[in-house]
Order: structure tokens, then C-alpha cells, then sequence
């Protein structure tokens, strides 16, 4: 594994305790970084941290109760990212324990259903928009001032290939992430001049616990406009995200970076 430098640097990863925000904080960890992993559940998120801290380095090596007097490397916060005060609240509280919040990975996100759009269940439609694009709407707005005070942030939004193409029978996941893609252009042009950067990733199928709410004939659609063949992988996601959360990345913001196995072609 290549060596990224995060170094002191405070990261919050919504979607934290498993799949690909698991993946990322696991790499963030071992970059050097203080994680705050955000998901809804308590008894998941404590499960993620306990694993996080068998793979960490010598140099993150201590996991204590979020209340404790210590600093820990890992925080875990139960908060909905659909719901805004929650939001709030979980930034607060990331504060008051590491002080900072220098990287921002908006990783949570549901699938929905597969279905025409004609057919499409209005109540499922309204959670996923909520979950995918709210979520990532509340943690920017609560965040990026954070960031923009400090003068420094790196902001990674994970969109998709839907969001660029459209999925058929995927019509709301494929619109959330395509509002995913726009914010991130939209949001990285007002912080250009701030030193807090915006990028968005746009994978194509990643083989995680999200795909037990895909149909095998969807998911074998997405496997076959990939020209490599083959499902892309969490950690090669967080490899990436690892470089766009970094100092190095200093000269993109706005931008969609694929990671398509080939699938992309503009």
C-alpha cells in the first residue's frame, strides 16, 4: 500500500461502519488520520471501531469512549445524515473531541429499489434523495464552514456511474447521484479560493453489503458495460479517496474522478 500523508488530520466518514466508509477509514487510520465514523447504528458503529483498531498502525493505536478525557483516534457517532439537527449535533461533537475536522468522506448511502420509474414506490424515491443527496447537502453545509474558519478542508464526495448515465430500473439512485455530482461542482467553484476542496468519485458496481438490495439482472447490467470485466473493489475506492483527502491534492476541486473499469469514457 502506497503511503498517504494524513497526519494529524481530523476526518469524519459518514457511512463509516462498513462498505466502502469502512474501507476508507480503515486506510485514513493507517495514513496517520483521526476518523469519526458516522453510521446509524451504535452496535455497528462499535463493531467497525473494534475492527479499525486490530488493523491500525502503532501510531493509532488507542480506541476509548467518545466521552473520555483522552483524545482517541476513533469516534463513533450514531447520527442520520437525512435529518439536519442530527447532523449538527454529531459535528459538535467531533469537535469537541479532536478539536478539527480537516477531511469530510460522504460515503452513506441506500440503493432503493429496482423498478420503472412508472412503478416506483414515491415513499422509497423521497428516502433515497434523502439519504444520498440531503445527507451529503447537511454534512457540506454543517461542515464546510468548519473548514473554510480553519482555512483548510478536503471534502470527497462518493457519487456513481448512475449519477453521469442513468441505471435503468435505478431512477431514483441514479438522480440522487447525479445531484451528488452537481453540488460537488457547484460547492467546489465557491470554496475554490479557500483552501477547501471538493471532489466527487464516481464508481462503477463496487462489490459491498449494498448489493443485497440489487437483483442479480441489475447488477449483471452494470458488470457488463465494464470493460475490465469484473465488480471494482472498497479499498480501491479508498485509495483514491485517500490522495483527494490529502494535501497533494491541491490544484482539484469540482471535479468527478471515475472509477469505472474502463466503463467511462468522458
Amino acid at each position: 500500500m502506497n503511503s498517504i500523508d494524513l497526519a494529524g488530520r481530523c476526518a469524519v466518514v459518514t457511512g463509516g461502519a462498513r462498505g466502502v466508509g469502512f474501507a476508507i477509514a480503515k486506510r485514513f487510520l493507517a495514513s496517520g488520520a483521526r476518523v469519526a465514523l458516522w453510521d446509524l447504528s451504535d452496535e455497528k458503529l462499535r463493531s467497525a471501531a473494534s475492527e479499525l483498531l486490530s488493523h491500525a498502525t502503532s501510531g493509532a493505536s488507542e480506541l476509548t469512549e467518545p466521552d473520555a478525557a483522552s483524545t482517541p483516534d476513533v469516534l463513533c457517532c450514531a447520527v442520520d445524515v437525512s435529518n439536519f439537527d442530527g447532523v449538527l449535533n454529531a459535528v459538535e461533537r467531533v469537535r469537541n473531541q479532536f478539536s478539527r475536522i480537516d477531511v469530510l468522506v460522504n460515503s452513506a448511502g441506500v440503493a432503493g429499489v429496482n423498478a420503472p420509474l412508472v412503478d416506483y414506490p414515491p415513499d422509497v424515491w423521497s428516502q433515497v434523495q434523502k439519504v444520498n443527496l440531503d445527507g451529503t447537502f447537511h454534512t457540506c453545509r454543517a461542515i464546510a464552514p468548519v473548514m473554510c474558519e480553519s482555512g483548510y478542508g478536503r471534502i470527497v464526495n462518493i457519487a456513481s456511474m448512475a449519477g453521469k448515465d442513468g441505471n435503468p430500473n435505478a431512477s431514483a439512485y441514479s438522480v440522487s447521484k447525479a445531484g451528488v455530482i452537481a453540488l460537488t461542482k457547484s460547492l467546489g467553484k465557491e470554496l475554490a479560493n479557500n483552501d477547501v476542496l471538493v471532489n466527487a468519485i464516481a464508481p462503477a458496481v463496487i462489490r459491498t453489503e449494498m448489493l443485497a438490495d440489487v437483483s442479480d439482472a441489475q447488477i449483471a447490467y452494470m458488470v457488463s458495460k465494464i470493460p475490465m470485466g469484473r465488480m471494482g473493489t472498497v479499498d480501491e475506492i479508498a485509495a483514491l479517496a485517500s490522495w483527494l483527502s490529502s494535501a497533494e491534492c491541491s490544484y482539484s476541486t469540482g471535479a468527478v474522478f471515475d472509477l469505472s473499469g474502463g466503463r467511462a469514457t468522458y
